[in-house]
């Protein structure tokens, strides 16, 4: 991708954004499609005010974007739920700073959508000291 593309892209973005009332100052992180960024991207996003942010690996928050009907590599939303209790449970600093990434489309095929299971989730983590912020 060239950096033309780049901006020509996140300014399309923005405008679309626009339309429901959000600027760009309102909305300074960019989250790369699909997650996929490299050194190039990360300059460019920050050449342009924004701040880059990614998920934070180990917990398997983001494999909510898999079908049963069209991925070998699906995976439930009670094995996503169990992964980030588990990764809780495990790492020392539990889910302290943590980033956790869920989609909020489901792909085709996809019934058991993890985003359900978001309320239960913050109580639970809630009841075990965290608190949740947004990022501003």
């Amino acid at each position: 991708m060239s950096r033309e593309d780049f901006v020509k892209d996140l300014t399309a973005n923005y405008a679309e954004m626009e339309k429901f009332g959000i600027k760009k100052e309102d909305a300074k992180y960019f989250l790369p499609p699909f997650e996929w960024y490299n050194q190039r991207i990360s300059d460019w996003t920050r050449e342009l005010g924004l701040q880059l942010v990614d998920f934070t690996p180990g917990t398997r928050s983001n494999a909510d974007y898999t079908s049963p009907v069209i991925d070998k590599n699906y995976v439930s939303s009670d094995v996503i739920y169990k992964s980030i209790m588990d990764y809780e449970k495990t790492d020392k600093n539990g889910l302290n700073g943590f980033i956790l990434l869920t989609h909020i489309s489901a792909p085709q095929g996809r019934k058991d959508l993890f985003y359900d299971r978001l309320d239960e989730l913050i109580t639970e983590l809630e009841g075990k000291g965290y608190k949740f912020t947004l990022l501003k």
